[in-house]
């Protein structure tokens, strides 16, 4: 065995060669500028541990954070035909929807999933903003209906979060029939008497937001949340006025009476838990893991300030 060949020549080129650093470990806060680093951004779900600015998360960490132990199963949604209108611009319709399944590794623009959060059985659907703005076309269309029949089968209420620029232009008309679609999806959910709770996320523009957005029986949003159906840009251009601060932002949406509440992302688990079992009339969910109390059990009850001070009979004795 050559020693200096085999241990001292490769240790001496571990010490002085380059070593490549991964392009992806860093994020920039596109709010106030800071560098942060990736797994710190991760496990603060892709909020700004500086400014606390709501950066783009996708559905399946979103779900992963949501449900109980991260564990979901997958809805299945009947897809439909491909590129209905040989729709051309400057790509192919085909060749933009190949470009957003790679660089996404989803199928479509929005995940269905069925699992518990807090021990209380849900189905959730999530848009994907990065999948061609999330736009709203007839997969998206195919996924509320399909969420929609799974929480009626099941009995369970839907948890939908969007995230949209809107109609699919590429879909022209076909886009725009999904809204009554989802409406009528919507409407199941009440006639079968189950909760149907939105949560809006930066941004939800559109027809999006001009229909199943907008249906929910409670809605919550991200903080700084765009949400509107024409964009700040588009009113000033069509009156020709300064629009007030944080306009169609969700806390300016919840001071004017268009949400129920603006709740950070790592609170948003703890307050669906909660809504959720209360439109359900059951009782407030069980910290942990023990399991929660036999009906009609008796509680200790907590000792009054006299009881505390009294001497007990034993130490009397």
């Amino acid at each position: 065995m050559n020693w200096i060949t085999n241990y001292v020549r490769p240790r001496i080129n571990s010490i002085f060669s380059r070593r490549e650093t991964p392009d992806n470990l860093w994020t920039k806060c596109p709010e106030c500028g800071t560098m942060l680093f990736h797994r710190e951004v991760s496990d603060n779900l892709n909020v700004c541990t500086n400014c606390d600015h709501h950066m783009h998360i996708t559905p399946r960490d979103r779900f992963t954070a949501l449900f109980d132990g991260g564990i979901f199963t997958e809805v299945k949604v009947d897809a439909p035909k491909p590129d209905p209108l040989n729709f051309r611009d400057q790509k192919r319709y085909p060749d933009r929807l190949k470009a957003a399944q790679k660089q996404t590794s989803e199928a479509e623009a929005m995940l269905v999933a069925s699992g518990e959060i807090g021990r209380t059985p849900i189905v959730a659907a999530a848009q994907d903003f990065s999948f061609m703005a999330g736009s709203m076309g007839m997969y998206v269309g195919n996924a509320i209906i399909a969420a929609a029949q799974e929480a009626v089968r099941l009995k369970r209420p839907l948890i939908l979060f969007s995230a949209a620029g809107g109609a699919r232009m590429q879909e022209g008309i076909l886009s725009l029939m999904q809204m009554p679609r989802t409406t009528v999806a919507v409407e199941m959910l009440k006639e079968a008497g189950l909760p149907y709770l939105v949560v809006l996320t930066h941004p939800t523009t559109g027809g999006v937001t001009a229909s199943y957005a907008m249906l929910g029986d409670v809605h919550i949003a991200e903080p700084n949340a765009l949400i509107c159906f024409a964009g700040p840009r588009v009113i000033e251009q069509t009156i020709r006025e300064k629009l007030p601060e944080g306009f169609q932002r969700a806390e300016y949406l919840l001071d004017h009476g268009m949400l129920d509440r603006v709740t950070p992302r790592g609170q948003m688990r703890d307050e669906l838990i909660s809504i959720t079992r209360m439109l359900l009339g059951l009782p407030p969910a069980v910290r942990g893991d023990l399991p929660p109390p036999e009906p009609g059990a008796e509680l200790p009850h907590a000792l009054s300030e006299e009881e505390e001070q009294a001497p007990s009979e034993t130490a009397k004795k």
